[in-house]
């Protein structure tokens, strides 16, 4: 099938992407190399800082600004009974976030970094996709424009983080789709579903992809037919980082997916991204192999809303502080190599 022209703008953006800018990394290895350590003694570390000049474009990147969003969207793929919560609990998280009840407030507030939610529609779930299309292609486009908005508040370092009850079982439909397999290859437990519920789950991937078989030929259109508004949201948010220079960091498996619809579109389109963690939910791993990443962090986490994303943001946080604040070996009167 033809794309539909509402994806026109979208594919266009995730074409033509800007290059990073080789003269900021090149000018933060200059300083790197008059730190007094050993050259590259602090490994993935330097990377970061080189990593936010790259795609901030400075040579003298800051995170003045970082900030992490939460997208949260309902499913109604929930009625075939894929997730150990019922969907109120999406909303009642939320609440959780803004309240500073959760785990990623608790992060977020104790590292200074800013929190965004994003709630989605969540009285109105998406179409349950074994039945019918998660999304019609106006609505996931809409979507998707709406995710766009979240670098309006000039972040200078975003990250994906996301909620919504049901949403492990859709992000393992578009792994499947994307990159082949039964459901029974792509499906976790995600919130802690029994192993009659991992069988559901995986049915539900296989009964979905069934369905909507003849209109998965282009990531847009399955995003649409399998996704949901997170997603799409998420997707949004990271096309418009590339383009307003602002680097993203990954959360999870669900998280991912945004970057594998990407990805697939145009492979060059996640350069900006940083996978913050592999995740232990579903085949999380795996995604990331195909897309030739790897995860930055490996701590067994599958909490989602972007808690593995915002430590990583720390990380990046401690290596810029460490790259703007250590002594030179002029300035400590420590003398440099020999040989």
């Amino acid at each position: 099938m033809p794309l539909n022209p509402a994806f026109a703008d979208i594919v266009e953006l995730l074409v033509a992407v800007p290059d990073g800018d080789e003269q900021a990394v090149a000018a933060v290895r200059q300083r790197d190399a008059q730190l007094t350590k050993p050259p590259g003694s602090l490994g993935q570390l330097e990377g970061l800082v080189e990593f936010l000049a790259r795609w901030q474009h400075r040579s003298k990147p800051r995170l003045d600004n970082p900030m992490v969003t939460i997208f949260a969207g309902n499913h109604g793929v929930t009625d075939q009974g894929v997730s150990a919560f019922p969907r109120e609990v999406t909303a009642q998280m939320v609440a959780n976030f803004t309240n500073g009840g959760a785990a990623i407030s608790q992060i977020c507030g104790l590292h200074e970094i800013n929190l965004r939610v994003f709630e989605l529609a969540l009285e109105l779930p998406t179409g349950d996709i074994t039945k019918e299309p998660a999304l019609d292609d106006q609505m996931c486009a809409a979507t998707i424009a709406y995710g766009m908005e979240a670098v309006a508040g000039k972040p200078d370092l975003i990250c994906l983080g996301e909620m919504g009850i049901g949403n492990t079982t859709v992000a393992a439909a578009i792994y499947a789709a994307l990159y082949g397999g039964s459901g029974a290859e792509w499906v976790g437990r995600g919130t802690g579903v029994d192993d009659e519920g991992l069988k559901r789950k995986a049915d539900v991937v296989d009964r979905a992809l069934a369905l909507h078989r003849t209109e998965l030929d282009h990531p847009l259109a399955i995003l649409a037919r399998l996704g949901g508004r997170e997603i799409c949201a998420m997707l949004g948010a990271l096309v418009a980082a590339r383009h307003q220079k602002v680097p993203v960091i990954i959360d999870g498996y669900v998280a991912t997916t945004a970057a594998a619809i990407a990805h697939a579109v145009n492979p060059a389109a996640i350069n900006h991204c940083l996978f913050a963690h592999v995740s232990a939910e579903g085949a999380h791993e795996q995604v990331l192999s195909k897309m030739g990443q790897s995860g930055l962090l490996d701590l067994g986490m599958r909490l989602g809303e972007g808690s593995g994303a915002a430590l990583a943001a720390v990380m990046a946080k401690t290596a810029l502080h460490l790259h703007n604040n250590m002594a030179t070996f002029e300035g400590a009167s420590v003398s440099g190599k020999t040989v």
